[in-house]
């Protein structure tokens, strides 16, 4: 355990915002921090701070792309919003039910899940469903060509969109949740409902499970060039090396940043080394993935930190917690 006053820190150059209320993630868009808020809003927490009402309800996840934010709701609605702060519905369910996953692809393109149900809507704006075998647990465009994995129990389905044939099934007993691929796009893994991944080598199915958790794994990314996918769901930050042709088969993780609480949210510092790790007691450490150094972004205060995000240069780092204390450090 790192004693945090000892640390080097970071934590004086954070810019408070007060999102009055938790958030349930961060995104930026260009050089703006937006929080996503649990109810109805997003904070612009810009040089001129505003709230845009995007839903009427809970908004219950969001994906960003550095152009729009896609958040899906509990009012069935799914809402972009872009850099001028301008909400758009883009998809409703004819039922008002939840919108449970989202995901941005290429070209414009956007998936999102209701019940089993997985749509996609193309750039063009032409509309794809799928029917899964059971609710959809995650979703992620692969990094090329146009397809989407769906997380589901027993597995995940390869979705083509705009083929006819059905989807290439990656299967392993049990309910799959967070899905993701490595940016090579070789390999495919996902969170469970039990404490432990599941993965899989994409070109021979070949299995991967990465266990040793003391909770579920519910925050995943992948490191500055892909090498290692750095995950949550231990006291510490847990690194899977992916730099080889086998992946972690055979081999040990790197186990960094030891505290006494969970890590709750990982990111991944776009290009270096170093990984930003949220705990549930509210610290906020940079973790370097070289030589396990620290330094302190946020002192633990008993608010879990539920998001976390880098802006795309690596110059700025924003987090979000539970109780709706946030903040954007500046490097």
């Amino acid at each position: 355990m790192s004693n945090t006053s000892t640390l080097p820190s970071l934590a004086n150059r954070v810019r408070p915002v007060a999102a009055g209320a938790s958030v349930v993630d961060v995104h930026f868009l260009k050089q703006t921090p937006v929080f996503v808020l649990a109810e109805e809003h997003l904070l612009f927490a810009g040089d001129d701070e505003k709230r845009i009402a995007a839903h009427s309800g809970g908004i219950l996840v969001s994906a960003g792309d550095g152009e729009r934010i896609v958040t899906g709701g509990d009012d069935g609605r799914l809402v972009a919003t872009n850099r001028a702060g301008e909400a758009k519905e883009i998809a409703a369910d004819d039922k008002k039910r939840w919108i449970d996953q989202v995901a941005l692809g290429p070209d414009g393109a956007v998936a999102w899940s209701v019940g089993k149900t997985a749509h996609v809507r193309t750039g063009k704006g032409e509309l794809r469903s799928w029917e899964a075998p059971s609710t959809v647990g995650g979703l992620c465009f692969a990094p090329k060509g146009f397809r989407l994995a769906v997380a589901h129990y027993n597995g995940v389905s390869f979705w083509f969109p705009n083929a006819a044939a059905a989807p290439e099934k990656f299967e392993w007993k049990g309910s799959h949740l967070g899905v993701t691929i490595s940016p090579d796009g070789r390999f495919l893994v996902t969170t469970m409902q039990e404490s432990t991944l599941h993965g899989w080598r994409i070109v021979d199915g070949k299995h991967m499970r990465m266990s040793g958790y003391s909770a579920r794994v519910r925050s995943m990314a992948w490191t500055a060039g892909g090498n290692f996918l750095a995950t949550s769901g231990s006291e510490q930050v847990i690194l899977w090396p992916f730099d080889g042709k086998d992946g972690p088969m055979g081999r040990q993780p790197k186990l960094l940043a030891q505290e006494e609480a969970r890590v709750a949210v990982v990111a991944a510092h776009p290009k270096q080394s170093v990984v930003a790790a949220g705990y549930a007691n509210g610290l906020v450490l940079l973790v370097r993935i070289d030589d396990g150094a620290l330094i302190l972004a946020r002192e633990p205060d008993g608010q879990p930190v539920t998001a976390l995000a880098w802006e795309a240069s690596g110059q700025m780092l924003a987090y979000g917690t539970e109780s709706g204390d946030a903040g954007v450090l500046a490097l």
